[in-house]
């Protein structure tokens, strides 16, 4: 049998970077997981032994050994077993928010080249003992669980071997980009659009449109959904405020199209979401 830890995270609903989960297992010779698709990015470090990765239905097979980790994309259809002399012990972490593909970039993975290696083993122990802490039950606050999931992030761009060269100086994009989230999170309950936000980042609104596909393939009104919808379901589960006067501090005056916009976005209805957070 497999020896496992895993750590479940409550549904925080951070913007940015959030923990779904954190886990560490000792595999047994050959045993497997999959086929399967996860809804976020899951990243796995190889402490030791081997294993291997198939994604696509088995199209492509990816060899892993210790030392080395990979990435499973949002939607990627994979299977991973350990090898039948030297299974595999990993930990892992799965992840996701707006900064969640640039870390997958800026690490230099990819679902055609998912397989991590690692060019400063110093950075990489530190890495992995960082997983291994996400991967602890505790009652620290989410905070903490951000702070070192960030923590993560950075020790995995800058111990990859293919990680992209950071652009210190920034650039235009990143200035409108940090322009519109700073308009958004002091008016998103407002009646604001996109062309008041482009108004703000002084350009055209089809220029927004694009820096917002390009860095986190959605428009800027799908961004300001998704950030009005967060905002609700933190007032949904610490107030006792109603439907009502939740839509209406969010940006929605009327309840209906709250309602619909909330479904959409969650699948649920707002008054089922806090009665399942309630339970």
């Amino acid at each position: 049998m497999n020896n496992e830890l895993i750590n479940l995270y409550p549904n925080w609903n951070y913007l940015d970077l959030t923990p779904y989960q954190g886990g560490y297992s000792e595999n047994a010779p050959n045993s497997s997981f999959g086929p399967c698709a996860r809804i976020h990015y899951l990243f796995h470090y190889v402490i030791s032994g081997a294993g291997t990765l198939a994604a696509d239905g088995k199209a492509e097979w990816f060899p892993v050994h210790s030392g080395q980790g990979f990435m499973i994309f949002p939607g990627q259809i994979t299977t991973y077993w350990a090898d039948s002399n030297y299974p595999w012990e990993y930990v892992w972490v799965e992840f996701d928010g707006i900064y969640a593909p640039e870390i997958a970039k800026q690490a230099g993975l990819t679902i055609a080249s998912p397989v991590y290696r690692s060019s400063d083993k110093t950075l990489t122990v530190s890495m992995k003992e960082t997983m291994l802490e996400l991967a602890k039950k505790s009652n620290e606050t989410p905070f903490y669980k951000i702070s070192l999931l960030y923590q993560f992030a950075d020790l995995l761009i800058r111990s990859s071997a293919r990680a992209e060269n950071w652009n210190t100086s920034g650039s235009m994009s990143d200035y409108y980009l940090q322009t519109a989230f700073s308009y958004i999170e002091h008016n998103f309950m407002n009646p604001i659009s996109v062309e008041s936000i482009a108004k703000q980042c002084n350009i055209h609104r089809n220029r927004l449109l694009k820096i917002f596909k390009t860095n986190l393939g959605k428009s800027p009104q799908e961004y300001l959904i998704t950030y009005r919808m967060s905002k609700a379901t933190q007032l949904l589960t610490t107030t006792n405020l109603s439907i009502n006067e939740i839509g209406n501090a969010v940006g929605y005056p009327n309840q209906l199209h709250f309602s619909r916009a909330f479904k959409k976005t969650y699948g649920i209805p707002p008054r089922q979401y806090r009665e399942n957070e309630k339970n």
